[in-house]
């Protein structure tokens, strides 16, 4: 999967962060219906063994960007924390 690919998968992040950093907007943010929809199936093909290499480059980009805002909430929370 090539970057302009995987770009969608990462405009919400990016536009919430371009908009002004709302700690409440990340806390709350879920994806878009369609890209909710859309990973259940990778993750369904997934266990079913199913996945084609394309699949599983883009179940890999939904993993990171679930990685990338687990980090940002944890960092949220620390600096709430101090």
């Amino acid at each position: 999967m090539s970057i302009i690919e995987e770009q969608p998968i990462y405009d919400e992040l990016l536009t919430m962060l371009a908009d002004g950093f709302d700690p409440q907007k990340l806390a709350t943010f879920r994806l878009p219906k369609s890209a909710q929809q859309r990973l259940e199936l990778l993750l369904e093909r997934n266990r079913n063994g199913d996945l084609s290499n394309s699949d599983r480059a883009e179940l890999d980009s939904y993993e990171k960007l679930e990685h990338v805002f687990r980090m940002l909430k944890a960092r949220t929370l620390g600096k709430r924390n101090k």
